[in-house]
């Protein structure tokens, strides 16, 4: 899964968008009320068989944008969009977006941001390892393709909307992190120099953080995390818990603007930290918490819409748990539930 796959829609409820154990489906789950029980799962799109490698957005009018690949004839693959307006209602069938290549394989994990006009923005590694971009319509459908150009980009890219409305990309390639960005909203993202570090592939993270800046999570070799806001440079903030992206939210704790974090640990449980929004030098420590998770495990976070955190994970036999902030100081969780 690549994107924020836990999200809180308009009418309050959140919402787990989880890939079937093979990848040829998604499940939807939703609350029943804010911060209630969760109603039985229901499969996304219809019949549609698809393969592995989904990608979720979420717009500022609380609708989720799914976008994954589906087999076509010929061995080959094509990419197919849902829109789902309310986590306790019916996404919509899955419609076809086309290639970055017009025809050939499945290329790359798609990306998805939704910018402020609530039109999807979808980013796909293609054929000859660049980036490849589309984005919908005003009224309805698809732009054409658009090449953005890139060498040896790796296959998971992260799309994210800053609090500007403007959407930024980011992929790795062995030289370091690659970015485009929207100069104004609607505009075709462009280029930005690159960062040259040493980055774990499939290891970034992106994060609004204020009106300026979206901060960049990002892992290198050696198992280190750092932070990164375009201008600066990189800041070391802890050894990863373990490997993969970690899932990060922006929120109070104790009336302070917060980051908090969550990664899968190299113990199987999930570890959380947190420190004050763009205050690297703050410090921060894993916490462990719930039950030891096998490998390949997601984790996600969200804040409810009771503005407490919510935490959840899904292992890839699709078990999902939820775990929820308590009505005390910090960021004390309650037990682990599965749902």
């Amino acid at each position: 899964m690549n994107g924020d796959w836990l999200i809180r829609g308009r009418d309050g409820r959140l919402g787990a968008y989880t890939p079937t154990p093979g990848g040829e489906a998604v499940h939807c789950r939703a609350e029943r009320r804010p911060g209630g029980a969760w109603l039985p799962l229901r499969k996304v799109g219809g019949e549609q068989r698809l393969l592995p490698g989904l990608a979720v957005g979420r717009g500022a009018d609380g609708y989720a944008h799914l976008v994954a690949w589906r087999p076509t004839p010929g061995d080959e693959a094509g990419l197919v969009h849902s829109t789902h307006f309310r986590p306790h209602l019916a996404p919509l069938d899955w419609l076809p977006i086309g290639h970055p290549n017009k025809k050939g394989e499945r290329t790359g994990t798609p990306a998805v941001a939704v910018d402020a006009e609530g039109r999807a923005h979808l980013f796909v590694r293609n054929r000859g390892k660049g980036v490849q971009t589309t984005n919908q319509k005003e009224r309805g459908g698809w732009n054409g393709w658009h090449d953005l150009k890139g060498s040896r980009v790796d296959e998971e890219l992260v799309a994210v909307t800053g609090e500007s409305g403007r959407v930024e990309v980011y992929a790795t390639n062995p030289d370091g992190i690659l970015r485009w960005y929207q100069r104004e909203p609607g505009a075709r993202p462009v280029a930005a120099d690159p960062l040259p570090v040493r980055v774990a592939p499939g290891s970034l993270s992106a994060l609004p953080t204020s009106k300026e800046y979206t901060t960049l999570f990002f892992a290198d070799r050696e198992g280190t995390l750092h932070a990164w806001r375009p201008g600066g440079d990189p800041i070391a903030l802890i050894a990863a818990a373990g490997p993969g992206p970690v899932a990060v939210l922006r929120c109070a704790l104790d009336g302070h603007d917060c980051t908090v974090l969550a990664q899968r640990s190299s113990s199987g449980r999930v570890a959380f930290a947190a420190y004050p929004t763009e205050q690297e030098a703050a410090g921060l420590w894993w916490t462990e918490s719930g039950p030891r998770l096998p490998a390949d495990s997601r984790v996600a976070l969200a804040e409810d819409a009771a503005g407490r955190v919510v935490a959840a994970s899904v292992t890839p036999d699709g078990e999902l748990r939820l775990t929820r902030q308590k009505d005390e100081p910090g960021l004390a969780l309650a037990a682990w539930q599965v749902v």
